[in-house]
């Protein structure tokens, strides 16, 4: 960058911390980040240091669901709660002892429909500018008699090129061996998606998660324009070796590629839903499926982690610009 140019960063590139105002959004911590490069998201700090909203080159690419910014206050934890407090945005992280339906662990203790850590307040959260912009955040998943887990997260986003970096360290503080499950719920919304988008998932082999979603399997990968009536349909995607997927419009010629590595994370869930008013898709890799804690121990999926130990886990996201890009990103012809 030419510092000749300008008088002060912020007027090109830079963090900035808010607080929104009214409605049950009230209070909220965000942080605004722009690059310089046409890329900017906002980082929710009282939701589990989730990324809520991101632009590139002033098009939308995320997804809010009808209830918006929830602030976790508002959080209620009962079955029928989640859908009342579920933001979506652009990422929504599941876990960590647990994710899919809520029940209980072998110790009677609660485990609601796709953990807590996404309405939990995160802990000291700062930011540092070099090279890149870097936001770091505490979550502590944990509670007294059950599971204590942390996880320090690290969001990093390049100045040079149209890149977000997310490193997650997770570390089991108790003295028992607890479950460990993460899913990152990636919501790709209008714009970005409409019935042009091209969808990109490298996998070896889909299965669909129940017989409504069997029943299009054969247009897994294909969008439609939004439908009323319309139920949501969950497919479960084998990929191996370095994990990708990702979302293309062609009307402005952008998009984004997800990478990943599947050593870490193993299971890759599409999140398909086309209807009225509740239109996304989501990309969703984690070391488990989103179909609850029995289901990944009779399928011998469960993740474990012991006292003291601790596990990585990282995500690229990848801005498409145009369509060579697009073909250089996903080695399409």
């Amino acid at each position: 960058m030419n510092e000749q140019y300008i008088g002060h960063p912020d007027q090109y590139y830079g963090v900035e911390e808010h607080r929104l105002v009214g409605g049950r959004k009230d209070g909220m911590r965000i942080f605004e980040v722009r690059n310089g490069k046409g890329l900017s998201f906002t980082v929710s700090a009282d939701r589990g240091a989730d990324i809520t909203r991101l632009a590139f080159m002033g098009w939308n690419f995320g997804f809010f669901s009808p209830c918006g910014y929830v602030s976790p206050q508002y959080y209620d934890q009962a079955r029928s709660g989640f859908p009342k407090s579920f933001t979506a945005g652009f990422m929504t992280t599941c876990g960590l002892a647990s994710v899919g339906g809520p029940c209980y662990s072998e110790t009677g203790e609660l485990l609601p429909f796709h953990g807590t850590v996404s309405n939990t307040p995160a802990e000291q959260v700062y930011y540092t500018e070099d090279d890149e912009l870097s936001l770091h955040a505490v979550l502590r998943d944990a509670q007294i008699f059950g599971h204590k887990l942390s996880m320090n997260r690290r969001i990093s986003c390049s100045l040079v090129e149209n890149v977000i970096s997310i490193t997650d360290t997770v570390k089991n503080v108790g003295d028992k061996v607890s479950p460990l499950m993460i899913l990152y719920h990636i919501n790709a919304g209008y714009p970005l998606l409409d019935e042009n988008s091209v969808v990109y998932i490298p996998t070896e082999q889909v299965t669909a998660y129940n017989q409504h979603a069997q029943d299009g399997i054969d247009r897994w990968g294909k969008t439609s324009a939004p439908q009323k009536g319309t139920e949501e349909q969950c497919y479960f995607h084998k990929i191996t070796g370095k994990g990708a997927a990702g979302l293309f419009q062609p009307s402005f010629g952008k998009g984004m590629v997800i990478e990943f590595d599947s050593r870490e994370l193993d299971c890759f869930t599409q999140w398909k839903m086309m209807g009225y008013a509740d239109y996304a898709m989501g990309f969703e890799p984690g070391n488990c499926y989103p179909t609850g804690t029995e289901e990944m121990k009779r399928k011998k999926l469960m993740k474990w982690i012991s006292p003291g130990e601790t596990k990585q886990f990282h995500l690229s996201l990848k801005m498409v610009d145009g369509v060579e890009d697009w073909n250089r990103l996903t080695g399409s012809v």
